[in-house]
């Protein structure tokens, strides 16, 4: 799917935000392909990166700016035919007081990028990285009372092992869904919010400019270049990590949590997808429609390392955590002409092998 510009035959310039992270930079190799001039404003935190990652296209431009930064931002921005909002602090951290830093990169990030587009005079496609944790809790149906909405666990629920929640009307345990996009948000962490709230700032640019916005709702990406050993890296990495020391993979609750797990290569893929369809905007989930347990992914990625002892199920739960989240693509499907393509025994064996990403702190 190519992005030119129909009326000149002309390829197109794109900014890439954090283009030089785990997803984006993914993003910056597929658009070098197809021939664009591409502009990537990234912080480089020490957080993301102990050092300039060595898988940096040479054929991209690199802006190395915090998008707080204006004088360099708007510089970056100048003439840009299309935007991927890649940059963002991800993860849960390491305790509320991530809070801070959370908002600042996250939600004043973004505020800083849409002002200086504005300014601009931008006009062109605007597509966002967002997150499944936006929805918290995904999609339940209790056998007696049709769809709802479970509130927050409980610390003693919790303490307890009772991890599948409950039908706020009866009690009975509830059975997941397959999320859609329209199922209303409930963000249960700080990142989620700060998600929303970019969703919500970019939507608000949309309307207010002659703009064509879309959010992607990534759900569990996986593969190389993924952050290691940090607070910041995904639950595939944290595993990943623990076999290469030759310790058994620590698997939180009962793990039977379900999350749909979808590779690297196929969200780059999807952000592709979304900045050549104009027309196609609001929210869509980036997911495989195949999902999986948490502790099937420790399995799977076990088995590749021929692991003597098996994940080591825990039973240890962290309060900003959900149970059950997957998403469906039909939406993606159906708009984007977007289906992931990676299996996912063959997308674990591939992660094992493949080098990931070191960071500082």
């Amino acid at each position: 799917m190519c992005l030119h510009d129909a009326a000149s035959d002309a390829f197109v310039r794109i900014v890439v935000t954090g283009g030089a992270g785990f997803i984006g930079s993914h993003v910056v190799d597929l658009l070098v392909v197809e021939g664009h001039d591409v502009i990537v404003v990234d912080a480089l935190l020490p957080k993301a990166h102990a050092e300039r990652p060595p898988y940096l296209n040479e054929r991209a431009t690199y802006v190395e700016a915090d998008l707080r930064d204006r004088d360099a931002l708007e510089e970056a921005v100048a003439g840009a035919d299309a935007v991927s909002h890649q940059a963002s602090l991800v993860g849960l951290g390491e305790s509320w007081l991530d809070v801070t830093d959370y908002v600042a990169h996250n939600d004043l990030g973004t505020a800083s990028l849409l002002g200086c587009l504005h300014a601009s005079g931008f006009s062109g496609r605007l597509v966002l990285a967002s997150s499944m944790v936006v929805y918290g809790e995904g999609r339940y149906r209790c056998e007696a009372d049709g769809l709802v909405r479970p509130a927050p666990r409980s610390e003693a629920d919790l303490d307890d092992g009772r991890f599948e929640p409950l039908c706020p009307r009866c009690g009975h345990t509830l059975i997941a869904e397959a999320v859609r996009e329209d199922l209303p948000v409930d963000p249960r962490n700080v990142y989620a919010a700060t998600k929303l709230h970019q969703e919500h700032l970019c939507e608000l640019f949309g309307r207010a400019t002659s703009s064509s916005v879309a959010w992607l709702r990534y759900h569990n990406v996986y593969g190389p270049r993924m952050p290691r050993d940090t607070p910041y890296a995904g639950v595939a990495s944290i595993f990943r990590s623990a076999l290469e020391r030759g310790e058994a993979p620590q698997v939180f609750e009962d793990g039977r949590q379900l999350r749909d797990f979808v590779h690297v290569e196929d969200v780059a893929r999807a952000n592709l997808a979304a900045l050549a369809a104009p027309h196609a905007r609001g929210a869509f989930n980036i997911s495989t429609g195949r999902p999986r347990s948490v502790h099937d992914m420790a399995g799977a990625l076990s088995a590749v390392f021929q692991a003597t002892s098996p994940p080591d199920v825990t039973g240890r739960w962290r309060l900003g955590d959900v149970r059950h989240v997957f998403g469906s693509p039909t939406k993606a499907e159906r708009e984007l002409d977007w289906r992931a393509a990676m299996d996912f025994d063959a997308g674990m064996r591939d992660f094992a092998t493949q080098p990931l990403r070191a960071a500082s702190s």
